[in-house]
């Protein structure tokens, strides 16, 4: 079962505004009860005590807060859950990680759809818009491929790249069943606002 609402904050420390502790109560204190840490380029000790201090954080408001990649990591803190990379193997993650949440990165429907049948949890979607997190990184595929992916899927589906408010009920009217996002909130003066407002276009669906 997803986090309740289904909306995904990922971190990106290169974007970041503030330290990701603080990013990450200021979402939490705005109703997001998910939070993944995918700071894949610290060192394994620095990533564990990051992903600590965030499991720790993410307890107090009743949160799931996951680890991109780093599965030893996740059993390691008590996370909610790992996410993988295109590619990965969500049934051998799944051994190791008894409880928790898996996800996958996916960019196609096929991709989507084979990796939910694969043993995931859930897959994110990439990009349908493009995004300013990661320039020159598409083409975006768009809200039809998106409705491709959820009609193939016996699964969830998250939308991600180029999510705001403008747009995100469309991703949703699409099939997706929740959203991610990463560089809007990162680079935001106030997070707590934008995920506000966001969450706010989430219910208008």
């Amino acid at each position: 079962m997803l986090p309740s609402p289904p909306f995904l904050v990922i971190s990106d420390r290169g974007q970041a505004t503030k330290p990701l502790v603080e990013i990450a109560e200021a979402v939490f204190r705005a109703g997001c009860r998910w939070f993944s840490l995918r700071e894949k380029d610290l060192f394994r000790h620095d990533r564990r005590e990051l992903l600590a201090a965030l499991v720790t954080l993410g307890q107090r408001f009743g949160a799931t807060v996951t680890v991109h990649d780093d599965i030893e990591a996740a059993v390691a803190t008590g996370a909610g859950g790992v996410h993988l990379p295109g590619g990965g193997d969500p049934a051998a993650a799944r051994r190791r990680l008894r409880q928790g949440l898996i996800g996958v990165s996916a960019h196609s429907p096929e991709e989507a759809a084979a990796q939910l049948k694969a043993g995931a949890d859930y897959v994110t979607l990439s990009p349908i818009f493009l995004t300013a997190s990661k320039p020159g990184y598409g083409p975006a595929v768009g809200l039809d491929a998106l409705a491709e992916a959820a009609l193939l899927s016996a699964g969830p589906v998250i939308a991600l790249g180029g999510i705001a408010d403008d747009n995100l009920a469309s991703c949703v009217a699409a099939g997706a069943r929740g959203v991610a996002v990463m560089g809007e909130i990162m680079r935001a003066a106030d997070p707590e606002a934008i995920v506000r407002r966001l969450l706010a276009a989430m219910e208008k669906k």
